[in-house]
């Protein structure tokens, strides 16, 4: 007997949803006591890696959910949904092997630089066409995925930089993904939200210790 839509696309929402739940408390539970903000070790290869994906899917998962229900659509089937999701967060594993490579604890003038430029990159017409592409374009989980790191990625650096082990931060940084991928690109909202990330920055480089969270002990 065939599915109705409304079925599918109901329980495609509660599986994705319900999966970005339980990496939320997932995360929160092992990320307790290890954000020493600019300072922050990335621990071991493998801890790291594993705490990456489900940060990912904690993050990344709601607001990839209507992506999700357009590509259960198309192949008819919920058995669509794991080969959606295994692709789009085999891709931010991708990304944070290349993080874990790259990444070095930094002082607060590294932290003021990434995070200017993460809002000036908000303000550039790439940013926008990854932002379409991840609400209209994506066919694929990979495909989505590629959009979804062209349009977060500037805001996934700015949690690198203030603290990757900061559950504040990845709570901040994880509504404005969420609303950047469900809400059309619009200057007037997005205009403001790039020059107060810029406006972060410049606060970081002239007063770092007045910024909770950014140093050890505060």
């Amino acid at each position: 007997m065939p599915v109705p839509p409304a079925t599918r696309t109901a329980a495609v929402l509660t599986v994705t949803l319900g999966l970005a739940a339980a990496s939320w408390v997932l995360a929160v539970s092992r990320m307790r006591g290890m954000d020493m903000g600019v300072r922050t070790e990335l621990g071991s290869f493998a801890f790291f890696a594993s705490l990456w994906v489900v940060m990912m899917a904690a993050m990344m998962l709601p607001g990839a959910a209507p992506a999700a229900v357009r590509y259960v659509r198309a192949r008819g089937g919920m058995l669509a949904l794991p080969l959606f999701a295994t692709c789009y967060l085999g891709l931010w594993a991708l990304v944070g092997i290349t993080v874990y490579g790259v990444y070095r604890p930094h002082g607060s003038l590294a932290a003021a630089a990434v995070v200017t430029a993460a809002g000036v990159y908000d303000l550039t017409p790439l940013k926008r066409h990854f932002r379409r592409q991840c609400r209209d374009g994506a066919r694929s989980g990979l495909e989505y995925g590629l959009c979804c790191v062209g349009s977060s990625i500037g805001l996934m650096l700015m949690l690198l930089a203030l603290g990757v082990m900061s559950i504040t931060w990845m709570s901040v940084i994880a509504v404005v993904v969420l609303a950047q991928k469900l809400l059309p690109p619009r200057a007037a909202l997005d205009v403001p939200l790039a020059l107060a990330i810029v406006g972060l920055g410049i606060w970081i480089a002239l007063a770092p210790s007045s910024v909770p969270g950014l140093l050890p002990g505060m």
